[in-house]
């Protein structure tokens, strides 16, 4: 190949090559779950966040990868205090998010560790606030979604300005100081025993209150059946005399009643080993044995 075939085809590597970096430099991509920040001179002039290949002016423009998905802090434990003095140690951890990535670029460089410093400062104050306007056992009563919802909004107010957005600020462990659990514990103790002692008393009052009306039921249901037996049997035992008033209302049936009489009280008094009988000679059993008239 002569010289000047040589050269031609130098020039040509050489325009190949200088494409290839000025595509290099004007290409860049846009991963799924990022935002891709656009700058230039260090002013952000646009933001891609849907994932693809895009082009950029080569030297002049440069990128930045910032993740716009959930991120985890656990931020270190810290003492608070109640409202109405007692200390508790708070353990909270934070799920944060970037919302607008321009802002989050100018304020903190995109740097995560100093949006979790923000984040540290912002959930401290906001934990200590809400805790200290509230005594220990309503702390205590609020612990789970409900204090997790006061200390997360009272966190956004203050992190906001940021680009950023805490999810969820939530205490993982909220204890007592060693020196003050056995104090607290004691005392939740001996009010639930003083709670279930009250329960236990009205209980026993109710149940006296139920066996009292219970037997006052039984007195009033007795004495009526009572009531009603004597009447009946008064009844009945004046039905008897008339039936036999009207059965002997003349001398002969009054006679054959004697009669059967005697006859009933002879077979009862001869019931038995002693079989001796006495009888009055004027007695109307007398005359009927000795058939005297």
């Amino acid at each position: 190949m002569s010289d000047k075939g040589l050269g031609k085809r130098g020039i040509w590597i050489g325009v190949a090559v200088i494409v290839l970096i000025l595509l290099s430099g004007a290409l860049y991509t846009v991963e799924y779950n990022d935002y891709e920040i656009v700058k230039q001179f260090g002013k952000v002039v646009r933001v891609k966040e849907e994932p693809g290949l895009y082009l950029k002016a080569p030297f002049i423009q440069n990128t930045q990868a910032i993740y716009k998905g959930n991120r985890i802090y656990d931020i270190p434990a810290s003492d608070v205090i109640t409202k109405d003095k007692k200390s508790m140690i708070a353990d909270d951890y934070v799920i944060w998010v970037v919302k607008e990535p321009v802002l989050y670029y100018q304020t903190l460089g995109a740097v995560s560790a100093r949006a979790e410093e923000r984040i540290d400062a912002a959930v401290y104050n906001a934990t200590k606030n809400i805790i200290s306007s509230m005594t220990q056992d309503e702390v205590i009563a609020a612990r789970g979604i409900e204090l997790t919802n006061l200390i997360t909004a009272e966190s956004n107010s203050d992190i906001s300005s940021y680009g950023i957005e805490i999810r969820t600020a939530e205490i993982k462990a909220l204890d007592l100081p060693d020196d003050n659990k056995s104090a607290v514990y004691e005392r939740m103790i001996s009010e639930r025993q003083n709670i279930a002692a009250e329960y236990k008393a009205r209980g026993n009052s109710e149940a006296q209150k139920i066996r009292n009306e219970a037997d006052k039921q039984v007195t009033i249901t007795l004495a009526e059946a009572e009531k009603t037996a004597e009447k009946t049997m008064a009844e009945g035992e004046a039905e008897y005399m008339r039936i036999l008033s009207e059965a002997y209302n003349n001398p002969d049936k009054a006679e054959f009643y004697s009669y059967t009489r005697s006859l009933d009280a002879v077979k009862k008094a001869l019931d038995g080993e002693d079989k001796t009988l006495m009888l009055d000679k004027d007695s109307e059993l007398a005359k009927i044995l000795y058939g005297i008239d």
